[in-house]
C-alpha cells in the first residue's frame, strides 16, 4: 500500500512539471496533491511546519507570477489589454490544438493578429507579439525554479529531516 502511495505522490510531482507544457493541468494542485498524500496516508509528522509555510508563500508567488511575468512584458513592448488577454486564452487553445509548441506559437500569432487589428501598425503588433512570448517563457522558467524548489525542500524534509 505504501508503494502505490508513493507512486502517486510521484506522479503528481511529475504532473506539476508535465503543466509547464500542458498549462490546462494545475501544476501547483498537483504538487499539493502529493503532499497531502504524503502527509495524510504515509507519514503526518515528517513535513515540518516551516515546510507548509513555505510551500504556502512559494504557491502564491507561483500563481501569480503568470499575470506578472505576462503583463509586465506585454506593457513593456506595448501590448494592449486585448493582447493580453488573447495570450492568455491562445495559450490554452495551443495546448490542446498543437502540444507542446502551440503554447508558443498560438499566443505569438493570435497577439499579432490582435494587436494588428487594435493597432494597425505592423511593428507594434510584432512587439507586442514578441513580449507575449517573453512574458510566458519567463513565467514558465519561473514556476519550473519553484517547482524545483518544492520538491527538493520535500525530498530534504522527508528523508533529511533537517
Amino acid at each position: 500500500m505504501t508503494t502505490l502511495l508513493w507512486l502517486l505522490v510521484i506522479v503528481s510531482f511529475i504532473l506539476a512539471f508535465v503543466s509547464l507544457v500542458v498549462p490546462i493541468i494545475p501544476g501547483v494542485l498537483m504538487m499539493w496533491i502529493g503532499f497531502l498524500i504524503y502527509h495524510f496516508a504515509i507519514d503526518s509528522t515528517t513535513l515540518s511546519w516551516f515546510f507548509w509555510i513555505v510551500m504556502i508563500i512559494i504557491t502564491a508567488l507561483m500563481l501569480v507570477s503568470d499575470y506578472v511575468a505576462g503583463s509586465y512584458f506585454v506593457k513593456r513592448y506595448g501590448g494592449s489589454k486585448a493582447g493580453k488577454i488573447t495570450a492568455l486564452i491562445s495559450v490554452i487553445v495551443g495546448s490542446f490544438v498543437y502540444p507542446p509548441f502551440g503554447i508558443i506559437l498560438f499566443p505569438l500569432i493570435a497577439v499579432f493578429i490582435v494587436e494588428l487589428l487594435v493597432v494597425q501598425d505592423m511593428r507594434k503588433a510584432m512587439d507586442a507579439s514578441l513580449g507575449s512570448l517573453l512574458g510566458f517563457l519567463a513565467s514558465t522558467f519561473a514556476k519550473l525554479i519553484m517547482l524545483i524548489v518544492m520538491i527538493v525542500w520535500f525530498i530534504i524534509d522527508v528523508f533529511i529531516n533537517l
